[in-house]
């Protein structure tokens, strides 16, 4: 780069040197599209861009080799004075507006999750009854199908003798219907808070489609014989069933605020100097 000095300042140039503009650069890529066109189209347009790729090669070759070609450019010196401003900082506590907080802010009890799956589990009873009067004429038949998952020698009984009453099979029936209420009653609790939007089209129709499809793929590898003797049509009522009543009682239970605003030592119950709720001065 050349340059000449200024009356002002010797040291600062007052002409610099920049490359020539050129059109060959675009007469180049116009003729690798053309080239690249003609396979679609013809060989002719292929024979066009072939031609202009290499005048524009050698167009864009004079243009650089031996001597580059350039322009000469004036330069204008001007002194610009930038004057430093100060920009108010705001000052957000954790969890304040969303500011860095994991979502979700408000979560239920877990004694919310508890009676929305003792409530969902009553519903899901009541249905499977209906099922076992309507379709079998017998209000054991469904409790006796789901103490057969516990039972293996339910899975291999007659259907009369699944309509008829098992003390032992409906003790058992019970319990596994009771613990797995309350553990789906417990996980609407916590993923309920997530979907802010449409708790109960989550809780009762999204979330029994996705457990009953996945039933529906794997039971027959888990129970093959208890599989070819479910109603699948009743089977994602109940589950519907459950699926809205708990999450009716679970999106109507009072949320509670999360500690994550708070210092961990308070979190921990730990009492350290320096240490102030959020909003104290």
């Amino acid at each position: 780069m050349s340059g000449e000095g200024s009356s002002q300042d010797p040291g600062a140039p007052r002409h610099i040197e920049v490359p020539a503009p050129t059109p060959w650069p675009m007469i180049t890529a116009l003729g690798i599209t053309l080239l690249f066109a003609g396979l679609l189209t013809s060989a002719a347009v292929s024979v066009v861009g072939f031609a202009l790729i290499i005048a524009g090669g050698a167009g864009w070759f004079g243009e650089v080799f031996p001597q580059p070609r350039v322009e000469r450019a004036e330069v204008q010196t001007e002194a610009v004075e930038i004057a430093p401003t100060r920009l108010p900082v705001a000052q957000l506590a954790s969890a304040e507006q969303g500011n860095r907080a994991v979502l979700p802010l408000e979560i239920y009890p877990y004694w919310a999750g508890v009676k929305g799956g003792i409530a969902g589990g009553f519903a899901m009873a009541a249905l499977a009854v209906a099922e076992g009067l309507l379709v079998h004429h017998s209000p054991w038949y469904t409790i006796n199908i789901l103490a057969g998952t516990a039972m293996p020698g339910l899975a291999h009984a007659s259907t009369a003798a699944l309509c008829a009453f098992n003390a032992q099979a409906f003790v058992v029936a019970l319990m596994i219907h009771a613990v797995v209420s309350v553990l789906v009653g417990l996980l609407y609790g916590v993923l309920l808070p997530i979907v802010p939007r449409n708790p109960i089209f989550f809780g009762g129709l999204v979330a029994p489609l996705l457990w009953s499809g996945l039933l529906f793929a794997t039971l027959k590898v888990i129970n093959p014989l208890l599989d070819a003797r479910i109603e699948w049509g009743w089977f994602i009522s109940c589950q519907i069933g459950f699926g809205v009543t708990a999450g009716l009682v679970v999106s109507r239970s009072e949320r509670i605020h999360t500690f994550q605003h708070l210092p961990f030592a308070m979190r921990m119950g730990i009492e350290a100097p320096g240490i102030r709720p959020t909003g104290e001065r």
